[in-house]
């Protein structure tokens, strides 16, 4: 289905910006089903966490002070594939794995919490915001990025308390996410294309690189959480949660905060993502047998 829903993006490109007002909200969606098949009671905050929300931190910042001397669209396209959050469907893939799905959502609304902090200095330190003044900026996209992130997972914990009966009603829509991360999808593969072909004088070389970097990026943090995890005897969650990105999340924020063909970097992030799932379930199945 994504490579279904990218082609479909791309082939409209020229009438799916119009539904781009409505990404935000797709996403607050998605997470909202996600965050009602959580019981808060289950989260537990490990040592394995903590080092990845720093690799996330520290990578992404370092990864930028590296690239912003070669090319500043670089630099953003790469450093939100190690900033952007731990994929909704993570935990499917994980459990699918036999990893700790209880880890993984942990480490996912932490992550999420992260990225509500970090991602404001980030954007307004390095981003193509229109304000008055740096804590402007911060304010700004603060506002926006925390009620995108936070107010789902609020009104399904209100949901939890004083409403169980319609919690478990949506916790039975799991599949309505996959329809509308698809939706969504099509949409940020479309305006991803569009804003290539408006550009005035197009760098072919620096969009080649974004998504070799990109598939860079994928494979090592894939490499790297699988590795902390299993000193932590938790090396799917680890690997997952690192690797498996929300790259709707990612893409929507480098078009709204970054240089829109940083959007790129993200974009192949899905394919390449997709990639590795596709071999980890396939290993595992092979291993089963």
């Amino acid at each position: 289905m994504m490579p279904i829903a990218m082609i479909l993006g791309i082939l409209l490109h020229r009438y799916v910006g119009a539904f781009g007002f409505i990404t935000p909200y797709l996403i607050a969606i998605m997470l909202f089903i996600t965050y009602c098949n959580i019981n808060v009671k289950d989260i537990r905050i490990s040592r394995l966490h903590l080092w990845l929300i720093l690799i996330q931190v520290l990578g992404s910042i370092s990864i930028y002070m590296i690239l912003s001397p070669i090319n500043m669209i670089l630099a953003q396209g790469i450093m939100i594939c190690i900033l952007a959050p731990t994929a909704t469907s993570a935990p499917v893939i994980t459990g699918m794995l036999g990893g700790n799905v209880e880890s993984l959502t942990a480490y996912s609304l932490l992550c999420n919490l992260m990225v509500i902090l970090v991602s404001p200095i980030f954007f307004a330190s390095i981003g193509e915001i229109d304000s008055s003044s740096f804590i402007d900026s911060v304010w700004v996209i603060f506002q926006k990025v925390s009620l995108l992130l936070f107010l789902p997972f609020f009104i399904a914990i209100l949901l939890q308390k004083f409403l169980p009966r319609v919690h478990r009603e949506i916790k039975r829509m799991k599949s309505l996410s996959f329809y509308l991360w698809s939706f969504a999808l099509v949409i940020i593969s479309g305006k991803t294309v569009q804003f290539i072909i408006d550009q005035e004088s197009p760098d072919y070389k620096v969009e080649v690189s974004i998504a070799l970097g990109a598939f860079i990026v994928c494979v090592s943090q894939f490499f790297v959480g699988r590795r902390l995890g299993r000193i932590y005897n938790d090396t799917v969650a680890g690997g997952q949660g690192l690797g498996q990105k929300n790259t709707i999340l990612a893409i929507w924020m480098a078009q709204a905060y970054l240089n829109p063909i940083s959007s790129l970097g993200p974009g192949a992030y899905v394919l390449w993502q997709n990639l590795v799932n596709s071999y980890q379930v396939w290993k595992k199945r092979r291993e089963l047998n």
